[in-house]
């Protein structure tokens, strides 16, 4: 730095000159007073002359190199020699910056884990893109049968599980791309040479076309069951329809009445008695077409027979290795079947005897039914199929498939024309025994369905399951006709009373039975006695008693004939 500063005069040599630095300015003589007026002033203490301050050189600080662009860098390389002085850093616990790297000198730099999983995904994307670019660029069959016959040239399968036509069609159009990217395409133009000589060699050729069957083709048996179900399906249809116009043309004919007395007597149901039915729980009951017969079966796989109305044990009915799931009483009132865990229906008489063993389901049977003509018998599994069997010879007619899940229940319409299944699917199915088709499939349900019944009346359907509601269904328009929110529990089993179909009835998780008129489908009775869940129940032809069984062990009779002998006395007196 450059200090200006000027030199006192002294006052007694005037013409001396004053020495002063390079870059003070010079006094003029004139400017200096003279004698006489020195004189005159009151002299004043002189200050003697201060040094002049040298000037101070400051090192010029050497410039920095600038900082190189900072990259995914996470060890910076180590500090060489010259780079960077010790000065430079502020502190000693800032990270060293690198210097430019001089001309011709390369620097190594390490990538973390995550960078290089980044980068292999976006190679992997770009390959992936290009070679879906690539597979579009191709020409690819759209007819099915080209599409196989070149992935059985190419050695691939022609089909895969459940794969459809444009998911085929897809895989070979990426089969194509992957040879095609590797290089192979020799291998490719060979295979279209095979397939242009094939081609060439059918056109000179006359077409033959094969047909092949989109059913199962069935045994001679089978067509011959379906040809005696529909003979008596017409016959049995004509008179219903004719009972039915009958009842409508004929003015002496009440139809209210009837069902008004019908539900009367109904809702004097009442416990007649109560019998323990076995060392286990009970899971399945029938009463015979005469109603002079119970037949019960439990979790022991014991069957037995009951004499009616007294509940007094007639016999036992011994063959299954599991427990049994459910028994039912044959049209023809000589004949009862059983079903049982061991995945096995057995046919009894009333003696007690054995008859037929049905075998061939592969999972656990759950309900069984008889058709109505008592020569054919339904039983229903949880290996989602229901079977056809053959009761002379026991020869199975038919294996159904069509539920996604278990099928539980099983039914059959009083005609004989119509069966109905259901299952843990939350779906009903109705098929045509005739032809063999599905023609309903009612959903509604959002929880497994476990019971079905037709009405007498030919038009009506209820299924009951584990959303604790029946629905009733009207086949004539092909939907849910009623919603009943039965029961507090699911509804283990629903059946109309079986002659006219008057009033329906629905057991219960709940230990409970209701009866429920099929007029307006509103409550008529419940029925409460039981101690535990009330796995299965049945009534009588003409409803005159209701028959339940639980897992209480116990079988009940409910009966509107106390209530009578009651009143009777009463006029009596």
């Amino acid at each position: 730095m450059d200090v200006d500063e000027e030199s006192p005069v002294d006052n007694s040599t005037a013409d001396i000159p004053v020495p002063i630095t390079d870059d003070a300015t010079v006094i003029d003589s004139a400017s200096v007073p003279s004698p006489d007026v020195v004189a005159s002033f009151v002299p004043t203490p002189i200050v003697p002359p201060i040094a002049p301050i040298p000037a101070i050189s400051l090192p010029i600080p050497r410039p920095l190199a600038p900082l190189p662009p900072r990259n995914s860098v996470v060890n910076p390389p180590p500090i060489r020699n010259g780079d960077l002085k010790s000065s430079d850093f502020n502190s000693e616990h800032e990270e060293p910056v690198p210097s430019r790297a001089s001309k011709g000198s390369t620097q190594e730099y390490h990538i973390s884990e995550e960078s290089k999983q980044a980068r292999e995904r976006n190679e992997k994307a770009v390959q992936e893109l290009m070679m879906k670019r690539r597979a579009a660029a191709l020409a690819v069959p759209t007819n099915d049968s080209v599409v196989r016959t070149r992935l059985r040239r190419l050695g691939e399968p022609i089909t895969l599980f459940g794969e459809r036509e444009m998911e085929r069609r897809e895989r070979l159009r990426m089969l194509m791309a992957k040879l095609d990217s590797e290089g192979q395409l020799e291998k490719l133009m060979k295979a279209h040479e095979d397939e242009e000589a094939t081609a060439s060699t059918l056109s000179e050729e006359p077409e033959e076309y094969i047909q092949y069957p989109f059913y199962t083709e069935g045994s001679q048996a089978l067509l011959e069951a379906r040809r005696e179900i529909a003979k008596y399906s017409l016959v049995r249809a004509a008179k219903r329809l004719y009972r039915a116009k009958r009842r409508v043309d004929d003015p002496d004919e009440d139809l209210d009445a009837e069902i008004d007395y019908a539900l009367k007597h109904a809702s004097k149901l009442a416990l007649e008695c109560s019998e323990i039915g076995d060392d286990r729980p009970l899971t399945g009951c029938s009463v015979s077409h005469d109603g002079k017969t119970l037949a019960t079966c439990s979790l022991t796989g014991v069957a037995k027979l009951w004499s009616m109305p007294g509940i007094k044990l007639v016999s036992e009915l011994k063959g299954h290795t599991e427990r049994a799931t459910d028994v039912a009483f044959s049209p023809l009132g000589t004949q009862l079947a059983t079903a049982s865990a061991d995945r096995t229906a057995k046919l009894w008489n009333t003696q007690g005897s054995a008859l037929t063993t049905f075998q061939g389901h592969l999972d656990r049977l759950a309900r069984i039914s008889f058709h109505p003509t008592g020569r054919y018998l339904g039983t229903a599994s949880f290996d989602k199929t229901w079977r056809l069997w053959d009761v002379e010879t026991g020869e199975e007619l038919l294996l159904q498939e069509g539920h996604s899940r278990s099928v539980y229940g099983i039914c059959f319409h009083p005609d004989g024309s119509l069966v109905s299944s259901c299952g843990l699917d939350a779906l009903a199915r109705v098929w045509d025994l005739r032809s063999g088709r599905s023609i309903l499939a009612l959903e509604g349900h959002v929880k497994p369905v476990l019971g079905a019944n037709f009405s007498p009346n030919g038009y009506h359907l209820a299924t009951g399951g584990e959303d604790n509601s029946c629905r009733i269904w009207d086949l004539r328009k092909r939907k849910c006709l009623s919603i009943i929110p039965a029961h507090s529990n699911l509804i283990s089993q629903v059946k109309f009373e079986p002659q006219e179909g008057y009033f329906l009835i629905t057991s219960s998780y709940d230990m409970t039975v209701k009866i429920w008129s099929a007029r307006d489908f509103k409550p008529v009775r419940t029925l409460s006695g039981h101690e535990a869940k009330v796995t299965s129940m049945d009534v009588m032809g003409d409803g005159q008693f209701v028959a339940s069984v639980s897992h209480d062990r116990t079988i009940k009779i409910w009966t509107s004939r106390q209530l009578e002998k009651e009143q009777e006395m009463e006029v009596d007196e």
